[in-house]
């Protein structure tokens, strides 16, 4: 069965770690934080399945009560947040048949491409290069750091000046970097790439600030290979309802680049390779509310529910109050 990796604190404040194989999940003893976990594996010469085993079986706990009643974290922190990096890739799902025909048409049909379509059709064709190979460079941006990162159930906070807060749902790999430099893929969690896509869309020049907000993951680490075929449902609620529902496709099966070429088009920058940094990366997805014309409220819900993880990750909708600064020269 699936392994799965969660971080929990309890109502004192004190943090444990969770493994959890299909239904059953206990406390994994000696260990207070899914880093830590990782960080014995390498010093130890094994896998986090092997760690695990190491530190021996726990108390059984339900994970599903323990997520209703607000102790689950995100899978995922750095005792310094400035020292873990959320990015991402876009462009990078070929979405329906329907969807990525049409793509193809438009592109056939127009007399200069975007530089959008020119990025997405580079990866259609050379996003999944064969071992050795060097495959598209994908498109990429920077997210924020640690203090932008929050759990299941905490609210996802747009900022005063945003003109939109957008879910989008998807995958994304989580790493430890090692003493050596060397990245270790600690596996990957459902996630909510929050984003303002009225900003992006007046101008693709400024997607750059459209990411620059919160992201949410989902409780469960998912631990092991990466997911060939993932299939998800995407829901807002709003005042009890939902308003809007759609599923969505990833994995490696639904994407027009590969894990390993993503990854390689990352970590092939030394500052992304430093001892100790945890980063946070967002694979893309392709569906999104605000295409079919959605307009989120404050106080909605996002929820984004796909197996094999058991549990889903919400999310509420919130904006922060206007906030006044000053630059002083020294």
């Amino acid at each position: 069965m699936t392994l799965r990796l969660l971080q929990h604190r309890a109502a004192d404040g004190v943090r444990s770690v969770i493994a959890a194989r299909g239904n059953a999940a206990a406390f994994v003893p000696g260990v207070d934080s899914v880093r830590a976990l990782a960080c014995k594996a390498i010093a130890m010469g094994t896998d986090l399945a092997g760690a695990i085993a190491a530190c021996g079986t726990g108390a059984p706990v339900d994970i599903v009560e323990e997520l209703a009643a607000g102790r689950l974290l995100a899978p995922i922190d750095h005792p310094d947040p400035a020292h873990l990096f959320m990015t991402g890739t876009g462009l990078t799902h070929l979405g329906s048949a329907e969807g990525r025909d049409k793509m193809h048409r438009e592109a056939a049909a127009a007399e200069k491409q975007t530089d959008s379509m020119r990025i997405f059709l580079e990866g259609v064709a050379g996003g999944k290069p064969a071992e050795g190979e060097v495959g598209s460079q994908p498109e990429w941006f920077y997210k924020g750091n640690g203090h932008g990162l929050v759990g299941p159930g905490a609210p996802l906070t747009s900022p005063a000046f945003a003109k939109d807060g957008g879910e989008e749902p998807e995958l994304a790999g989580i790493y430890l970097i090692g003493d050596d430099g060397t990245p270790f893929r600690l596996g990957v969690c459902l996630a909510n790439e929050f984003s303002d896509h009225v900003t992006e869309r007046h101008n693709y020049l400024w997607l750059a600030h459209s990411k620059l907000r919160q992201a949410a993951l989902g409780a469960e680490l998912l631990v092991g290979p990466l997911p060939a075929e993932i299939e998800g449902k995407s829901r807002i609620h709003r005042n009890g309802a939902v308003v809007w529902e759609k599923p969505f496709l990833s994995g490696q099966e639904n994407m027009s680049h590969s894990f390993a070429n993503l990854e390689a088009h990352h970590f092939k920058y030394e500052l992304f390779r430093q001892p100790g940094d945890i980063h946070v990366h967002f694979f893309g997805t392709a569906t999104l509310s605000f295409s079919d014309g959605v307009a989120t409220q404050v106080g909605d819900v996002f929820e984004i529910e796909a197996a094999p993880f058991a549990l889903p990750l919400r999310n509420a909708l919130a904006q922060a109050p206007a906030q006044t600064f000053a630059v002083k020269a020294l």
